[in-house]
């Protein structure tokens, strides 16, 4: 797959459509039994992921799986009930258009990963159904005061369940603030990077498609930023170079 590409924003349903043939998603899905796509949704006041550009992807995917694959709409909030999101951001009507699957990330089955590459996590208790499926990071783009960007790989934060991070006397994921909120997003992508990112830049007249690093790193350019004056980023970034290097 290539690293990815940019395509000029006419509609969800046309742009998306001509970026995942381009990138030949299409051939991709047919070797993957569990699909996942994980949108954005952290609260009810924060931007989300847009049902509308979330459905295009969905009809892309399920007409072109194999016959045997599951679809599974994905995510855990942040202090509030996932579920009632879902149905007042219209996942829940997709969920059932499709007949697919909706997870609440925050009360999943877990695996305990180790991974000797965490910053500040000695385990982390991961959603067992991403890392056995093949997962599209569904994020929009937009400036956040405390991920910086919000884009393919600071939406994974969702995937921190709120059973096991949320604090003692709140159901928001104190847990992963201890410290520097790059650290956390560093460790959960150590459990599993997406396997693609679709990037929803429609405010900036784009729709974004590919690896999920090199994908994040254009969308900076998209904000007038540099990619390495983004914490996280840049963590991820030379992390997964390092990782790399050291397989050769």
């Amino acid at each position: 797959m290539v690293k990815g590409i940019s395509i000029k924003f006419e509609s969800y349903e046309e742009t998306i459509t001509k970026a995942l043939k381009l990138i030949k998603l299409d051939q991709e899905l047919k070797k993957h039994n569990k699909i996942v796509l994980k949108p954005f949704i952290r609260d009810s006041k924060s931007p989300h992921t847009d049902s509308k550009f979330l459905e295009s992807v969905l009809k892309f995917c399920n007409e072109n799986k194999n016959s045997a694959a599951e679809i599974f709409i994905a995510e855990g909030s942040d202090g509030e009930d996932t579920i009632e999101l879902f149905e007042s951001f219209g996942y829940k009507n997709l969920a059932e258009k499709y007949s697919i699957g909706l997870i609440d990330l925050n009360n999943t089955e877990l695996e305990e990963i180790n991974n000797p590459d965490f910053q500040k996590f000695p385990s982390i208790l991961y959603p067992k159904l991403l890392k056995d499926s093949f997962v599209i990071s569904l994020p929009p783009l937009f400036l956040d005061d405390e991920l910086e960007i919000v884009a393919s790989l600071s939406n994974l934060i969702g995937a921190f369940p709120a059973s096991e991070y949320s604090g003692f006397f709140t159901s928001r994921k104190t847990k992963i603030r201890k410290w520097p909120i790059k650290y956390s997003i560093h460790d959960i992508l150590k459990c599993k990077l997406p396997d693609l990112s679709i990037v929803d830049a429609s405010s900036k007249g784009y729709i974004l498609t590919g690896q999920p690093i090199e994908i994040d790193k254009q969308c900076a350019k998209l904000l007038d930023l540099d990619w390495k004056n983004i914490s996280h980023l840049k963590l991820i970034s030379e992390s997964f170079q390092n990782q790399k290097t050291k397989n050769q």
